[in-house]
């Protein structure tokens, strides 16, 4: 099949699919019983191809094994999820330290101007950062 077939086919397939929910029950009975008859009539060494929306009507029994009946499914899901979190703990941590040394460092300079240290033209002069940023070079 070419592209131009497989794009008809997912528009047919879309197009019926688009008022499924509007089928009366009579019909959905008449569907499935023909859906079981086919299914009966067919070759053994052909495999079956499940569709999504067959599985969603399928109902909750299909899936009550849920999150783990799949152990392998689960660990694939850890393998994301454990990264994710070690990075956003990661980033919390580096944003809790810069936050710890702006208030040390705000804590020094208020220390100091309390303490008296400074010059009465520190407190004067409007560049009074860039007297600090001497200062501390």
């Amino acid at each position: 099949m070419n592209t131009d077939d497989l794009n008809f086919a997912y528009r047919v397939r879309h197009a019926l699919n688009e008022k499924l929910d509007d089928l009366p029950a009579s019909t959905t009975d008449r569907l499935a019983a023909a859906r079981k008859a086919a299914m009966a009539r067919k070759k053994a060494h052909v495999p079956v191809r499940v569709t999504q929306a067959e599985l969603a009507t399928a109902g909750a029994g299909a899936n009550a094994g849920g999150f783990f009946s799949n152990p392998l499914g689960w660990l694939g899901r850890m393998s994301v999820a454990v990264p994710l979190l070690v990075l956003v703990a990661g980033m919390v941590g580096v944003y809790q330290y810069e936050e710890q040394q702006r208030i040390a460092e705000l804590a020094e300079l208020d220390a100091a101007v309390l303490s008296d240290e400074l010059p009465l033209s520190a407190y004067l002069d409007h560049g009074f950062n860039a007297y600090l940023e001497n200062r501390e070079q």
